[in-house]
């Protein structure tokens, strides 16, 4: 390989016929003289175009693409030169990072020698550690193209904002049950809004049995074995419900709330009295109404009792979950929309209660296609206040476009699969972490199962592997009707 053109931060280089590089692999640039070098990573592959190699190709083929009769005749032996030099490609590189002393800086400023400097492939492992990724805590996410296994720092992931995107069927849902269930396994506290049911079998192996796993997963499923009792809850978080969940105007919500208070003080808070005491309110019919239309979302969901024996206090769970590590599994499969979002809003106003009060030291939030049911207002309040308070949201989709700019800019991990419309590689541009030209050219080329990951858990060195298999049962794959014809 030899070094060609630099242009900013991209550097052109000439690989020939007997060297290969593929899109996604990182070179090592030296320089002997200068003690220096770069590391950059091959975004794109072209041939290189040599003046006169059209001109050639065309001779060899004339009269519309029949090649002439006769006996070749080159004294010189220049035909395999003339070949080898057809055959040379030119690599578009990404500078990473500048390494001097064992130490990287990401400037691309400097210039190596074109004649003295040396080009050769950078291994995954040997770049994981220049980086200094050491995996004290240990999350294998798969095998790379070297054949070297892709491992990163669970606490990278802590206190961070992460997004899994990728189109339709390719692993999004197994990459989060892999970051989650690494996650219980280092004791930390999950909650997981599982939309489509996929997690709650987590705890059994592919051939179902009990794993280690077994006894950390806790499912909770609205008006089943997840209940709420009026007198438990605080009137901050029901007042949150109403207004964020529910859209109660502000007249309606102080109004409810001098309800609320009033029944508290009597002793009278449960359903049937709450009802009647809307029913039987003195104020404009408006006001009434919205809160009867209200007080039947409540009522009509299941998911509010007046018997404290058939609540499930969800601290119980949590406290469960925050000794030896645990997932709290709230199964929204068969939840309506406005149920579904009644029980987000009371799930993460309780996290948010608990955090605040020391109850719980954090909490990493799996959240699988949130745009169906947190209103997008909401979104930046779990971004910035929320992750103050120790909630650390993972955001899974294969919507790119349905989470804010804001979310993208904000965030330190993305793990990208397999997107070939150009609308959805814009979107996930956008990432702050990111540039563009490695994600709309490395993306789309990604085969089924593999990941482009970037961020912090990489350094910034955006890193394609292929996810690894898990032996637990993940649910979640497609159904088919002709399942031999499609494996």
């Amino acid at each position: 390989m030899k070094l060609y053109k630099k242009e900013g931060n991209i550097l052109q280089i000439i690989s020939f016929p007997t060297e290969s590089a593929e899109k996604g692999d990182y070179l090592l640039v030296e320089d002997a003289d200068a003690a220096k070098a770069l590391i950059a990573q091959v975004i794109d592959v072209q041939f290189a175009a040599v003046p006169g190699v059209l001109e050639e190709l065309l001779r060899t083929l004339p009269d519309g693409g029949e090649p002439l009769q006769g006996e070749d005749i080159d004294p010189m032996e220049i035909a395999p030169h003339i070949t080898y030099i057809q055959d040379a490609s030119l690599l578009i590189c990404k500078i990473r990072a500048t390494l001097e002393n064992e130490m990287l800086s990401p400037s691309s400023s400097w210039l190596p020698s074109r004649s003295q400097s040396t080009i050769k492939k950078l291994s995954i492992p040997m770049l994981m550690k220049l980086a200094k990724v050491d995996g004290k805590l240990p999350i294998i996410l798969g095998g790379t193209k070297d054949s070297s296994l892709l491992t990163i720092d669970a606490s990278s992931i802590d206190g961070t904002l992460n997004i899994i995107t990728g189109k339709k069927g390719c692993g999004k849902s197994h990459l989060s049950k892999l970051l989650m269930v690494n996650l219980v396994g280092y004791k930390a506290t999950v909650v997981i809004f599982d939309l489509n049911g996929e997690y709650s079998s987590l705890g059994l192996t592919n051939d179902g049995k009990r794993n280690m796993y077994y006894d950390k997963i806790h499912t909770l499923i609205p008006s089943q074995n997840f209940k709420v009792a009026l007198e438990q809850l605080p009137l901050n978080t029901v007042m949150g419900i109403l207004v964020n969940a529910l859209h109660l105007p502000g007249t309606s919500a102080r109004e409810f709330r001098r309800l609320w208070k009033m029944l508290k003080e009597q002793g009278k808070l449960n359903m049937q009295n709450l009802g009647e005491a809307i029913r039987d309110l003195n104020c404009n019919q408006h006001v009434r109404d919205a809160l009867a239309s209200r007080f039947h979302s409540f009522a009509n969901s299941g998911f509010f009792t007046d018997c404290p024996g058939e609540a499930t206090l969800l601290d119980e769970s949590l406290f469960k979950a925050k000794d030896a590590g645990g997932a709290i599994i709230v199964n929204l499969k068969n939840t309506s929309n406005i149920d579904r979002q009644i029980v987000v809003e009371y799930v993460l106003g309780k996290l948010v209660d608990s955090l605040s009060n020391w109850k719980l030291k954090a909490v990493f939030l799996f959240a699988e296609e949130a745009h169906l049911y947190l209103r997008e207002t909401y979104w930046d309040d779990i971004v910035t206040r929320m992750r103050h308070y120790g909630i650390f949201t993972t955001f899974i989709t294969n919507q790119p476009d349905t989470i804010q700019d804001t979310i993208y800019r904000q965030a330190d991990n993305i793990f990208l699969f397999n997107f070939t419309n150009e609308h959805d590689l814009d979107v996930v541009s956008r990432a702050a972490r990111v540039d563009a030209e490695t994600v709309r050219s490395i993306a789309r080329d990604l085969p089924p199962h593999h990941c482009l990951t970037l961020g912090k858990v990489v350094r910034d060195f955006p890193i394609v592997a292929r996810v690894r298999a898990l032996d637990i049962k993940t649910m979640g794959e497609t159904r088919l009707f002709f399942p031999t014809l499609n494996s």
